[in-house]
């Protein structure tokens, strides 16, 4: 059986009557003698939770900047090569890891020096920068050994210009990443994201396999999404703490924060998988499967229905596995499992968050934690 301890929840708003002082609600009403101060104090709190609600709002300048310097960053005369690498940095992603990473940079910046207004310094930018031209060469490359034709709504790089091409396109990008990371010349930085690529490659290469004990099974599915989508967010998350010039406590605080995200993150898209359609995830249902991967809900789903273990070992390659083992997935409690277990990790992200000093950057964090769980694609 896979028994992971439950974490202890933790409360979004404080302690000590801290969410009386929060936001979309007065609780002071009666105290308030002036309607038209009552009226403005309930507008004020409801325009302060509608940032909130939108963590882009706290950061939208610096990712607006972000995205123009790593055009920049990847021109070049050689225009086949320009064409292919700025294919996906057209400014219509999410910009979801550079959107984290810059709010913890504020975060940590708040914490360490007050909730004065601080400008993200050079460095911290820099990271995020970075961070997102090494999480889309790793989907250049993916794309070719998962042999997508899509991504992002849109052809895939090598479906367009061919394998080749795309291989040397990521590997331009990743190297355009690194004489960023290499500029900043703080040696501790570039040993954290060097331990990302580190990481990816292993994690690629841990997902080619499986285990035959069911606990060691997940233990290396585990690692492996640690690995892959949870180690980028954690080492720059991490960063940016050490560049706020934050203790080895906060950098730990934030490294966990990133950890523990990255991993719902990637749980939540393995649920994905078998509960959104083509349209909406923008790739076929069952696509893990089809690529032999045995992901959270296939694992728990082992345990009630024992015949897929089978499936498991010859990686989905047997007449039906994939369908089978999709409808088995969808008659048992694995999906719901899985669930279970992002919600853990997103409560531990928060638990980390709520140590540090209350900033609006901070709020949008937890928000964000919440708001991954509830996400269609």
């Amino acid at each position: 059986m896979f028994r992971r301890k439950f974490l202890k929840s933790v409360s979004l708003w404080g302690r000590n009557g801290a969410s009386k002082r929060r936001i979309g609600h007065c609780f002071q009403c009666t105290a308030l003698q002036n309607t038209t101060h009552h009226v403005r104090s309930c507008s004020q709190a409801t325009q302060q939770q509608m940032k909130i609600s939108d963590p882009h709002i706290f950061v939208k300048n610096e990712l607006r900047h972000l995205s123009n310097s790593i055009l920049n960053e990847l021109n070049t005369p050689l225009e086949p090569l320009k064409n292919i690498t700025q294919y996906y940095f057209d400014n219509k992603g999410k910009l979801f890891r550079p959107m984290v990473i810059l709010l913890m940079a504020k975060v940590c910046n708040k914490h360490v020096y007050g909730n004065e207004e601080r400008s993200l310094s050079n460095a911290q930018n820099t990271v995020a920068r970075v961070a997102e031209m090494i999480h889309t060469a790793s989907l250049v490359h993916d794309d070719i050994i998962d042999l997508a034709d899509s991504r992002r709504g849109k052809p895939s790089t090598h479906h367009i210009w061919g394998e080749k091409e795309a291989v040397l396109a990521g590997n331009y990008i990743m190297s355009r990443a690194t004489i960023a990371l290499a500029r900043l010349g703080n040696v501790e930085v570039i040993k954290l994201l060097a331990k990302v690529l580190d990481d990816l490659v292993k994690g690629e290469f841990m997902q080619m396999g499986s285990r035959e004990d069911p606990n060691e099974r997940f233990t290396h599915y585990l690692d492996k999404t640690f690995k892959k989508t949870a180690s980028l967010l954690a080492y720059t998350c991490r960063s940016v703490a050490l560049l706020a010039n934050g203790s080895k406590e906060l950098q730990d605080l934030a490294f966990q924060y990133g950890k523990n995200l990255g991993i719902a993150f990637q749980l939540v898209d393995d649920v994905l998988d078998f509960s959104s359609s083509q349209e909406v995830l923008g790739k076929p249902a069952a696509a893990d499967l089809r690529l032999g991967l045995a992901t959270g809900p296939v694992l728990f789903a082992s345990e009630e229905f024992p015949e897929i273990t089978a499936f498991i070992m010859r990686r989905f390659k047997g007449e039906n596995d994939v369908e089978e083992t999709y409808d088995l997935v969808r008659k048992s409690t694995g999906i719901e499992r899985t669930m279970s277990l992002a919600r853990q990790h997103s409560r531990e992200a928060t638990r980390q968050l709520m140590k540090l000093r209350h900033s609006p950057e901070r709020d949008a964090l937890v928000e964000l934690s919440g708001n991954l769980l509830k996400r269609e694609n």
